[in-house]
């Protein structure tokens, strides 16, 4: 194999790579979390719309079950595309495929945004607003894939800055919609603003990315050499990542370039290496996702006199929390790493979250079929916390430790197929999540 002269990088200017790089971090994740949080909003609106229309036709009222099917339709198109990716990449040159997902990110989000001033029949809206996260969720995981293919040729510290943008888009989406709420404007401006927000956010998302490649530094490495794009790649995937349910299948997307003189094992070799890690990322995210946010939205504050803690309730205490915590968890691995990937401790500190279902179940649930024993919102706040911090810390030390079971040459193996537990994970979770929705 040829190679390539060693040069010294240029200076990062004014950390304007890493800038971009953190903006690119938190444009890819915009979607998922601007649709889930606005909870709120399409629950309200789909109950107040049908109910109208059953004023005027005399029909029962029905249950759309926005949050179950939300998760569901996000989940499926990722699902898909992290089988489909290898076919996607070898085909599709990496320019298109991020700009063509961005610029159609914006035209669904703009609709989206459209859609709040135009009255439209429940069935009607709800069909559109599935169709729409459909196919935004299905340009989200091009988009996170080929991203992370562009951070992936870049020094470690680069893929930890766009992971850690990937973890403040829920929080800054959360931040969003508390805004809208906190707003004096009327619910329909103040959801206009909230959703031409990540409107303006996926064209900031466009300008860094076609930016990116006309800084020097940045030049440096996305024309390095194939040896040093691999050296990169194993680099960042040795270390702690930073997974969380928000995070979907961004972990493994790296874009590895290992030698062509190496010889890979099989997928199935590389599997019976890491099956219990496999099992163990699908377990925490099947766990989060089958409670998260179906049955945490339906969560009310005791202090019902309060109507300015009302409306920020949900938001705050299920959406902020969830996401504040989460990223705490995710940054604790490079602190601390306990417990071991060798010890029995891991896998049962995994299933002992399963525990937080009941305990989220029982907390108080809006009409709930269940008794209510954590009536409190500290008892639900804390339940959140911790539930949001196992999930971070788990799924993080998950997707590190499966790596270090394999060779090298086997990481990028064990990676894809870390990434398709974790989706599985999240599809098997929002599917259950139907389920517990019934029993509440």
């Amino acid at each position: 194999m040829s190679t390539v002269k060693k040069q010294s990088p240029p200076v990062d200017s004014g950390h304007a790579v890493a800038l971009i790089i953190f903006i690119l971090g938190v444009g890819t994740l915009l979607p998922w979390n601007f649709f889930m949080t606005a909870s709120q909003y399409f629950n309200g609106r789909l109950h107040a719309q049908h109910n109208s229309t059953n004023a005027t036709r005399g029909s029962t009222s029905k249950d759309y079950n926005y949050d179950s099917w939300m998760a569901l339709l996000s989940q499926l198109p990722l699902l898909l595309f992290t089988l489909l990716n290898s076919f996607l990449y070898q085909w599709v040159k990496e320019r298109f495929r991020v700009a063509f997902s961005l610029v159609l990110i914006f035209v669904l989000f703009s609709l989206t945004a459209a859609l709040v001033q135009v009255k439209m029949e429940p069935d009607t809206f709800f069909s559109v607003t599935m169709a729409t996260i459909w196919f935004i969720n299905m340009c989200s995981a091009v988009l996170q894939g080929s991203l992370f293919g562009v951070v992936g040729l870049f020094p470690p510290r680069y893929s930890t800055l766009f992971m850690s943008g990937q973890g403040l888009a829920g929080i800054f989406a959360a931040l969003a919609m508390l805004l809208s709420i906190l707003s004096k404007a009327d619910k329909d401006s103040a959801a206009l603003g909230y959703f031409i927000t990540p409107c303006v956010a996926t064209l900031l998302t466009l300008m860094c990315y076609l930016l990116l490649p006309r800084l020097e530094f940045a030049r440096f490495y996305l024309n390095g050499s194939l040896t040093d794009g691999a050296e990169t790649a194993t680099e960042t995937e040795k270390k702690p990542l930073n997974a969380g349910p928000k995070d979907l299948e961004a972990n493994a997307q790296i874009q590895f370039r290992p030698e062509e003189s190496q010889e890979r094992s099989s997928v199935f070799a590389v599997f019976k290496k890491i099956w219990l890690m496999a099992l163990c990322v699908t377990c925490v995210f099947a766990v989060t996702l089958s409670v998260f946010p179906v049955i945490t939205v339906r969560v009310q504050t005791v202090y019902t006199q309060s109507d300015a803690w009302m409306k920020v309730f949900t938001c705050v205490c299920c959406f902020v929390v969830f996401n504040a915590m989460d990223l705490a968890g995710r940054s604790a691995p490079s602190l601390v790493q306990w417990p071991s990937k060798d010890s029995v401790l891991f896998p049962a500190a995994v299933l002992s979250r399963v525990v937080f279902i009941p305990l989220l179940m029982l907390c108080n649930v809006h009409n709930s079929k269940l008794p209510v024993f954590f009536s409190h919102d500290c008892a639900f706040v804390v339940i959140m916390a911790l539930f949001s911090f196992s999930n971070g810390y788990l799924a993080s030390l998950c997707m590190a430790y499966a790596p270090q079971f394999v060779r090298c040459k086997d990481c990028e193996t064990a990676g894809s197929l870390m990434t398709f537990f974790l989706v599985l994970g999240l599809a098997v979770g929002a599917s259950f999540s139907f389920l517990l929705g019934t029993l509440v």
